[in-house]
């Protein structure tokens, strides 16, 4: 009786046109699974893309309000400094009328300084995140945080002098029963309940040229704090393009 060897039995001995077909069968196999695996990587990428987007849109709008807050501060702080000149000859005249810097001190004592929300702008940073931007994205996010790092640099170098120079100035003219309820230290942006009045005659001694000196750095304060207004207003429009960029861009609401 003739046996018929069945094609995967043990003896069997495969031709060319099997080894060929398990070969296409293999590739295609390993084919798809990288064409699968780079889809799903794709999908994954762009799915980070849109949370980083939508999350660095979330910092941005944060930002712009604290700044308006800031902004609308410091104009407020203008106001009062420009009185300065007047309450220069009042107080030249007569060193115990001093009632008038009592203002000039509380909008002079400290600064309210921007600080970015870098919650995204740090992952982004530490995490690779970048490589996952198209490229005009990156570029504004980073053209958006070299200037803010300019802004850093003047808060931490010519304003932070300035307010420096008038504390110090002040410590050395002012009588510490007076000087100190006006000092009183408030840290909630948008409100500032320190008193402006001074409870009798500020100067601790008859120092002209301390006082002098003291109204000088009041005007150089003065004229940093418009420096601060003018780089925050441009931190907010850029923030405010950045904001309508991505929105329209990313179709986020």
């Amino acid at each position: 009786m003739e046996v018929h060897k069945h094609p995967h039995h043990v003896l069997h001995k495969k031709n060319w046109t099997e080894y060929v077909l398990e070969f296409l069968m293999i590739f295609l196999a390993v084919t798809l699974g990288f064409f699968a695996e780079n889809i799903r990587e794709r999908v994954s990428d762009f799915e980070k893309q849109n949370q980083y987007i939508e999350s660095l849109c979330e910092d941005l709008e944060v930002d712009t309000t604290r700044i308006s807050s800031i902004i609308l501060y410091d104009k407020d702080k203008i106001d009062v400094l420009d009185k300065m000149r007047a309450c220069y000859g009042i107080v030249s005249r007569n060193l115990a009328c001093t009632a008038c810097m009592g203002p000039l001190i509380k909008f002079s004592k400290s600064n309210r300084s921007f600080t970015a929300n870098d919650r995204t702008l740090s992952q982004l940073a530490n995490a690779g995140g970048y490589r996952l931007l198209r490229k005009e994205d990156a570029d504004s996010i980073l053209s958006y945080q070299s200037f803010y790092r300019q802004y850093e640099d003047f808060q931490a170098t010519l304003f932070q002098e300035a307010q420096n120079n008038i504390r110090n100035t002040l410590n050395r003219l002012a009588d510490f029963k007076v000087n100190e309820p006006i000092q009183t230290v408030v840290s909630t942006i948008g409100s500032d309940s320190t008193p402006a009045v001074l409870q009798g005659p500020l100067l601790f001694s008859n120092d002209r040229a301390l006082l002098n000196k003291w109204f000088n750095e009041l005007a150089i304060y003065r004229r940093v704090t418009f420096g601060q207004i003018n780089q925050l207003q441009i931190l907010k429009r850029r923030a405010i393009d950045l904001l309508k960029f991505y929105k329209a861009k990313h179709k986020l609401d």
